[in-house]
């Protein structure tokens, strides 16, 4: 099987139990629905995925699974990002030593910064993960950090494994740079999937194709195609579901509470401090899921 890092990947909510423990069912059920639908590969223990929420156990025990479940039918993409530069470490080596086949990493998010700190932040945590593909995340909404082309082109003389990004800065413009850079470009703001294309994206890295892989991947084929009118009809239909996650600010919340229906196994609540939907909450969108083929 040719795998590349290109079309869809899904940034997948993570499963839970009552107890915290990462749900090992739910998770693999996870990734087996979106597999069925022709993803390429999954994008792991990111926002949606609450990745940095989570301690360094539990990240160990996201990297087994996702390793034990996608490789050789998809490629994985583990986030391994945190406020120290030791646990990004520790997750960078428990994504190589389970068989992930990528990592992916924001910058320090509380202190260090600076482009200086950043960039010896990156080399300590490809480092540890011994040669795996390294990608970038992009988010200062959250990071307070802006990955730009400049940094890009300081970044990838210091640590030779980074080999692209996943974009989700209001800066839309960007991705024609990195592409011209010959990065990998995935664009982190699923309501703009063909735009992003049309200017060098790779593909898609975001949560509503979680929850509707097929579309997602009807578009990117109809664009891989040229079939330009179809992949039009798609992304005008991507919005919907774009709006549904972002439903009371809680991406983690929804994405659970519509796979839990899908897949018929329960992927808890999000991870404090994100708090769960409200009865009502879940009710609307659950409705809502239904109305737009979701369930």
């Amino acid at each position: 099987m040719n795998l590349e890092y290109k079309g869809v990947f899904p940034a997948n909510p993570t499963p839970v139990d009552s107890s915290g423990k990462i749900n090992e069912k739910a998770l693999r059920a996870i990734f087996e629905d979106n597999l069925s639908h022709g993803v390429g590969g999954f994008w792991v223990g990111g926002s949606t995925g609450e990745g940095p929420l989570f301690n360094d156990y539990q990240r160990e025990d996201i990297a087994r699974i996702t390793g034990e479940s996608i490789s050789g039918k998809a490629l994985s993409i583990m986030h391994v990002g945190a406020v120290s530069t030791e646990s990004a470490v520790l997750g960078a080596k428990a994504a190589k030593k389970h068989g992930c086949d990528a990592i992916c990493c924001v910058p320090p998010f509380f202190l260090g910064r600076q482009e200086k700190n950043v960039i010896e932040h990156y080399k300590k945590v490809s480092d540890a993960a011994d040669g795996l593909p390294f990608f970038v995340y992009n988010l200062p909404q959250l990071t307070y950090f802006e990955t730009t082309p400049l940094f890009m082109k300081n970044l990838i003389s210091e640590v030779e494994s980074v080999i692209g990004l996943k974009h989700s800065a209001p800066n839309f413009g960007d991705i024609s740079a990195f592409n011209k850079m010959g990065l990998k470009c995935f664009v982190g703001n699923s309501a703009l999937p063909l735009p992003a294309l049309t200017i060098g994206a790779v593909g898609v890295v975001d949560a509503p194709p979680s929850i509707a892989p097929w579309l997602f991947v009807d578009l990117y084929n109809s664009w891989v195609e040229g079939n330009f009118e179809k992949a039009q009809d798609k992304q005008n239909e991507v919005q919907d579901i774009v709006q549904l996650v972002r439903t009371f600010a809680n991406p983690a919340g929804v994405t659970k509470t519509i796979l839990s229906e899908r897949i018929g196994v329960d992927c808890g609540l999000p991870v404090e401090p994100n708090l769960p939907l409200t009865p009502s909450e879940k009710k609307f969108i659950i409705a809502e899921a239904k109305k737009l083929g979701l369930l």
